[in-house]
């Protein structure tokens, strides 16, 4: 399976999950290391342009496509199974806690998860620490030019 994530020029080769443990995001606490992946190209420029300030073009950013192994299991989270305030805007602790517990437990290295942005679309997010996540790859990055579109009102 091929994943995408949108990331600034200087990550573009890294998949640590330092940068979403600094401050935490939805499906993790801060202090807890995940990689936040996208099912598409679209998805991922979705997920980021919803977090950046109208009126600024951002110039650094790249595509990064993600190989994941078919042998590799995943767990899929549905919406059923979720909190009823899954979805907040902020996202609230309940959905933290979910990411947490994947970390922590460790049986696996990819949590599959719905989409906040894009209702029926899903986000994959890879555990760092996990024996499997080496076999986890980058296959390529190039330059990703957000249409100016989506930032004028």
């Amino acid at each position: 399976m091929i994943v995408f994530r949108l990331s600034r020029a200087r990550y573009k080769n890294e998949l640590s999950g330092y940068g979403a443990s600094i401050n935490g995001q939805r499906w993790n606490s801060k202090g807890t290391e995940v990689i936040y992946t996208a099912q598409t190209r679209a998805l991922a420029n979705s997920e980021v342009a919803v977090h950046i300030s109208l009126g600024i073009l951002p110039s650094d950013y790249h595509i990064v496509e993600i190989d994941i192994p078919d042998s590799l299991k995943i767990q899929e989270l549905k919406v059923s199974e979720l909190p009823s305030e899954w979805n907040a805007i902020p996202s609230n602790p309940e959905s933290q806690i979910i990411g947490d517990n994947f970390v922590k437990l460790n049986d696996l290295a990819i949590l599959m998860v719905p989409s906040v942005v894009v209702k029926g679309e899903f986000n994959f997010i890879l555990n760092p620490n996990h024996v499997d996540f080496k076999k986890i790859k980058i296959i390529s990055t190039e330059p990703f030019p957000f249409d100016p579109r989506y930032f004028y009102i």
